[in-house]
């Protein structure tokens, strides 16, 4: 089973989505990337999932377009907003999914209301991709 994760920069919600995915089953391949891949994680998300007991922090900030010549069973994009426009992705692709998350890292505010937007972004992304994992993957 392959997975592809996509976003705009990758470097915060498909990165919790590609941590959280994995650890709910180490055995498939998860990847992530971005159309404009920012070539750093968000250190923000990283500390929020350390907190949640996964670390991402090797993990790379990748552009789609060392993807783009293989196959996947199933490319899940992240993007949320109504003004940020999801990545299309012209792979070879089984399952085209979209799941839509607010974007933490645009949050402007206090440290504290930033934090718990990162929380609540992070605990979002689980959920659904939790949810995801039981209908699609451990059947």
């Amino acid at each position: 089973m392959k997975i592809l994760i996509l976003c705009t920069g990758n470097s915060c919600r498909s990165q919790m989505a590609h941590g959280f995915l994995q650890s709910f089953d180490p055995t498939i391949t998860v990847c992530s990337a971005g159309t404009e891949a920012s070539g750093k994680l968000n250190q923000k998300a990283v500390v929020v999932m350390q907190e949640a007991g996964i670390d991402i922090s090797h993990h790379t900030s990748d552009s789609v377009e060392i993807y783009l010549g293989e196959a996947w069973d199933y490319v899940i994009t992240v993007c949320g907003g109504a003004n940020e426009s999801c990545p299309a992705f012209l792979g070879k692709v089984e399952h085209r999914l979209h799941m839509g998350f607010d974007d933490p890292s645009h949050v402007t505010g206090s440290e504290e209301f930033i934090r718990s937007e990162f929380l609540r972004v992070r605990d979002e992304i689980k959920d659904q991709f939790f949810e995801f994992y039981l209908k699609n993957i451990k059947n």
